[in-house]
């Protein structure tokens, strides 16, 4: 980086505070390849609940992150996709992903090595 930074950001404090809330950022990640049904989204990250998963899903539509479309069929078919301010956000995640796999070591991983 070039030049000085202010040390502080309200608009980063504001992003990270949105990607702090338990289980945001695996949810969105999980949205990166494509549209996903809820139970689909649900499987994909062990331990989240149906709950949190709802929860987290509403948060992100209300800020534009995702946007929830419903398919009049019977029955009634609903998808999570990203918005373009939430794909946006998933190129991010996608390089912190990168960064993880350089550099965290799982605690399993070094029990195996």
């Amino acid at each position: 980086m070039t030049g000085e930074i202010d040390p502080y950001c309200p608009y980063f404090t504001a992003a990270m505070e949105t990607l702090s809330k338990r289980w945001a950022g695996p949810v969105l990640r999980a949205l990166v390849p494509g549209p996903m049904r809820f139970n689909a989204v649900a499987s994909a990250i062990p331990s989240l609940t149906d709950s949190t998963l709802s929860q987290r899903l509403k948060e992100f539509e209300s800020a534009g992150l995702i946007d929830r479309v419903v398919y009049s069929e019977h029955p009634v078919r609903v998808e999570y996709a990203l918005t373009d301010k939430g794909r946006a956000l998933g190129e991010v995640l996608m390089q912190l992903n990168g960064w993880a796999l350089e550099w965290i070591t799982l605690p399993d991983e070094t029990a195996s090595n």
